[in-house]
């Protein structure tokens, strides 16, 4: 399992986990902060990821995060 965190461009915190790609897809579930309150929780997952490095592999999982997050709204 792996670890991602970030801010959003509305301003959340978030900090998630991600299982390992399986089949080049892979599973991530986010809690999200705002001013250090709970605001909410969000699970998605990307695909098309067979072989992607770490660093590829973590902006792909931010960049659904983001989407998932902001377009929710």
């Amino acid at each position: 399992m792996g670890n991602v965190s970030g801010k959003t461009g509305n301003g959340f915190t978030y900090e998630g986990d991600y299982q390992p790609p399986s089949a080049g897809r892979v599973h991530w579930t986010a809690t999200f902060r705002h001013n250090g309150d709970y605001a909410g929780m969000r699970h998605g997952c990307v695909h098309n990821l067979p072989g992607a490095s770490a660093a590829d592999l973590d902006e792909a999982i931010k960049v659904d995060i983001e989407s998932t997050w902001t377009d929710a709204h």
